[in-house]
């Protein structure tokens, strides 16, 4: 089982859903299950995940545990929800977009049989440290996140993961440094953005006060959004907000009231925004 996303990078806030792939490795020669009602290999391990997403997933009296989210496989939403595992490692080496590259930065091995968990390692490494090209992998991040803002808009300041210089630029830049330089540098590679953006700073490829810059927004970011994610359903405007939770989301970021707070992010996000400019390229 491999974590993305928020899990893969130990970055979960409440809410946030599992981002999973499953991979499977039967032995040579194995083509059906030796059960009472055998089933081929592909079948028995697309049905034995789709139990484990029932699982999480079930709803009870306390509401859903999870949400499972499998999108971020081979093939996306039209692959098998299991995949083999030399398929897995052909897909990225031959076949992966580039947005399924920056995905797979966050990838981490959670659980397995302790022989395929390496070979799964392995595996992810190589896939990142690939050589590749610097402008067309800046270019190829620089149309997704233009993309994004013609589908979603720019959104307001408190839109903390869309907006420009929000948290989606902050992960962009630590996933685009990591595929371009992981070849020459592999220790660069962390599937936790803040660990990701140190270890570019150390390894001299990102400018200290960038580093220190980002760093700043993904703590802030972060902050707020546990904030809002347990006390917000919608989306959150101050002005029609009680007192209570300005204060809560004020304190959250550091501040002493809710247009400081206001102040700050719109700050932040200027900064990342140029930063983002700066370094991948003009988003808008």
């Amino acid at each position: 089982m491999i974590a993305m996303g928020k899990l893969g990078g130990l970055e979960m806030t409440a809410g946030s859903d599992l981002d999973l792939i499953m991979i499977y490795n039967a032995d040579r020669g194995a083509d059906v299950s030796d059960g009472a009602k055998p089933l081929g290999v592909s079948q028995y391990y697309s049905r034995l995940t789709q139990r484990l997403i029932s699982a999480l997933s079930a709803p009870t009296a306390e509401g859903v545990l999870y949400e499972v989210d499998m999108r971020l496989r081979p093939s996306g939403s039209q692959g098998p929800v299991a995949a083999n595992f030399e398929s897995f490692m052909t897909y990225h080496a031959e076949s992966s977009w580039t947005w399924e590259k920056l995905a797979l930065t966050r990838a981490r091995v959670i659980c397995g049989s302790s022989d395929l968990k390496l070979q799964l390692e392995g595996a992810i490494r190589q896939a990142l440290c690939a050589r590749r090209d610097r402008e067309k992998t800046f270019t190829d991040v620089l149309e997704m996140r233009k993309l994004m803002l013609k589908e979603h808009g720019r959104g307001g300041v408190w839109d903390i993961k869309r907006v420009r210089g929000g948290l989606v630029e902050v992960e962009f830049v630590a996933q685009a440094l990591q595929l371009v330089h992981a070849s020459a540098m592999p220790d660069i590679l962390a599937t936790n953005s803040m660990v990701a953006l140190r270890r570019a700073v150390a390894a001299g490829v990102l400018d200290q006060r960038d580093g220190q810059a980002l760093l700043d927004a993904c703590m802030l970011y972060h902050r707020l959004t546990q904030v809002l994610r347990l006390c917000v359903s919608d989306d959150y405007q101050p002005a029609t907000s009680p007192a209570g939770l300005n204060r809560i989301v004020a304190s959250a970021a550091a501040t002493p009231d809710i247009l400081t707070a206001e102040a700050l992010l719109a700050d932040t996000q200027s900064q990342v925004t140029s930063i983002f400019d700066r370094l991948i390229g003009p988003a808008d």
